[in-house]
């Protein structure tokens, strides 16, 4: 069984993804708890949180003053600050062993009918539920990054997740005003499966000669009527993230998932994205 009322939840991570999971939750009117390993980490999440706020507010965008939402969130780095949770959302690092140990601590410092949640973009559902003693109650919850704008989360259903978890999901997700999908467990779930592919390729053909920069994110801008083109997208992203979600598909579904050279090679050297100012294009 799950909680039938969610009145507060729990952020494990303080970065770009985690800030925003608490903001939007704070925003709808959800007690939050934003937890992270180090105060640093914690104060830089809300310093995210702050500007973002900031910028919803310029834009008339908010129901309610800013600071009455940066109140509802409260910050720690012990996990047993989670305990009082009705919902925990992990946004931690996208690697396997560090999301076992926080889903271990959060199966010892919660009650067995808090529903954990991961972020992950790529990893099994059911692989980091593998070793908890309940992993019936973990469940996919992949925010769009940013999360205060994107309006989509898509809910990946593991091996043991039972219906009333899934349920529950979607309505949260609903909750704060975004619209779901459901996938399976399968690697990449719907997102990253499809999406990874096609930035690895915008980049190929770049790096091939075929179009300029510009001319390939234009003409999949203008020829198809997606928002941003295959290079700029990558940027926003984060061309290390792109290439670990990469990485881990070409591992678990073979060579169509090959990283393109071009983007390992932009990662070597440091240049990442918009976040580090250079990427395939160049940012204040």
């Amino acid at each position: 069984m799950v909680r039938d009322q969610i009145d507060r939840i729990g952020v494990v991570g303080a970065g770009t993804m985690g800030s925003g999971i608490a903001q939007v939750a704070a925003t709808h009117g959800y007690d939050v708890v934003l937890r992270d390993i180090e105060q640093e980490f914690v104060e830089n999440g809300f310093d995210t949180i702050d500007d973002s706020l900031g910028r919803l507010e310029n834009r008339d965008a908010l129901e309610e003053d800013p600071e009455r939402i940066r109140d509802r969130i409260d910050g720690t780095t012990a996990i047993d600050e989670l305990a009082d949770c009705d919902l925990v959302v992990e946004a931690a690092l996208e690697e396997m062993d560090v999301k076992r140990e926080i889903f271990a601590d959060l199966e010892r410092a919660c009650g067995e009918d808090v529903v954990l949640a991961t972020n992950t973009s790529t990893l099994s559902i059911t692989s980091i539920a593998s070793d908890l003693e309940r992993p019936e109650r973990v469940i996919g919850l992949h925010f769009m990054n940013p999360v205060p704008i994107m309006e989509g989360v898509e809910v990946v259903v593991g091996e043991k997740t039972t219906d009333d978890v899934t349920k529950l999901a979607h309505e949260i997700a609903e909750d704060l005003e975004k619209t779901t999908w459901e996938s399976d467990d399968k690697p990449g779930f719907v997102t990253n499966r499809i999406l990874m592919p096609w930035i690895n390729e915008g980049i190929r053909a770049y790096d091939e000669g075929v179009a300029t920069k510009e001319d390939i994110d234009a003409g999949m801008e203008l020829g198809t009527n997606v928002p941003m083109g295959p290079l700029t997208l990558a940027d926003h992203i984060g061309l290390d993230i792109c290439l670990h979600a990469s990485e881990t598909l070409h591992e678990e579904l073979g060579d169509r998932y090959k990283p393109a050279y071009l983007l390992k090679r932009k990662v070597e050297a440091g240049d990442l994205g918009k976040k580090t100012g250079e990427g395939f294009y160049e940012y204040d």
